[in-house]
């Protein structure tokens, strides 16, 4: 389907890490471990993923990178060259994973030219991989009908404990499609949870990381983001946790459908 490559299960979000605190921000996750990063258009943090990788010293291929097609880019005349702006201020001639940020709200660009388009840039060497975001399941639907079943390596959704997603996730198992889930701490919110916190002392590790691990035990990518060293280095020890199924059960039980990010422009959600 997508060869080999795979996205690593722990990454970096950026949204925020702006100017040179960002790119010092991004700097410290390199050195404690991460590799995986993930920007966007929108974000204003291309440049300072591009400049972390620079400092940090590693070789290109040390890194795996995604970033996204804004919504308002995704017009034939806008698409290419926007991702070749992408590659030049991160910095590289190929991203890991291009994404398309947002589907065109009640399709002012029509799904066909974008989805094509994100298609093409693949082809053309501009990404290795590609993908969506915030797609419910009408639109992974489209896709498949469009691209074929494999076409794109993940759907990046808003999803954590307070929200799951069970018929989105449902969906994606069927058909082994990765789901990366963004704000997988519900924007620091989950990192007090009582349930969390007593798993976490158990396992010798943060509530966060038990959020964390949760997700990823469940096939999920993560995308995590601070600009705490300490918080960076919490995360970063959900690779280590391994929930028991008394764990994952209680943790199953925090789902409360609680979602952060419902702008206008969003599909109609799913869960």
């Amino acid at each position: 389907m997508n060869g080999q490559l795979r996205i690593p299960p722990m990454g970096l979000g950026t949204y925020g890490r702006t100017g040179e605190e960002g790119a010092e921000a991004i700097l410290a996750a390199l050195e404690i471990g991460y590799r995986h990063l993930d920007t966007a258009q929108t974000y204003d943090t291309e440049r300072q993923v591009g400049e972390a990788m620079r400092r940090s010293g590693l070789p290109r291929e040390d890194f795996f990178v995604t970033t996204k097609v804004a919504d308002f880019r995704l017009a034939r005349r806008d698409f290419m060259p926007s991702v070749e702006r992408s590659l030049d201020e991160i910095g590289v001639d190929q991203v890991d994973l291009l994404l398309v940020h947002w589907p065109s709200h009640q399709d002012q660009v029509p799904f066909e030219d974008y989805m094509l388009a994100l298609a093409a840039a693949k082809e053309m060497g501009l990404a290795r991989l590609i993908g969506v975001s915030n797609f419910p399941i009408a639109l992974l639907e489209r896709t498949r009908a469009l691209l074929g079943e494999g076409a794109i390596a993940t759907n990046q959704v808003e999803i954590h404990a307070y929200l799951q997603a069970p018929k989105l996730t449902g969906w994606a198992r069927e058909h082994g499609l990765t789901l990366t889930a963004y704000q997988p701490l519900a924007k620091g919110e989950l990192r007090d949870d009582p349930i969390l916190t007593r798993i976490g002392e158990k396992h010798s590790v943060t509530g966060s990381a038990v959020a964390l691990a949760f997700l990823m035990q469940q096939g999920h990518v993560v995308i995590p983001a601070s600009s705490s060293e300490q918080h960076l280095r919490d995360n970063f020890a959900a690779r280590g946790c391994t929930l028991d199924e008394a764990d994952m059960r209680d943790i199953r039980s925090l789902d409360r459908g609680y979602r952060r990010i419902n702008p206008a422009k969003a599909p109609r959600w799913d869960d």
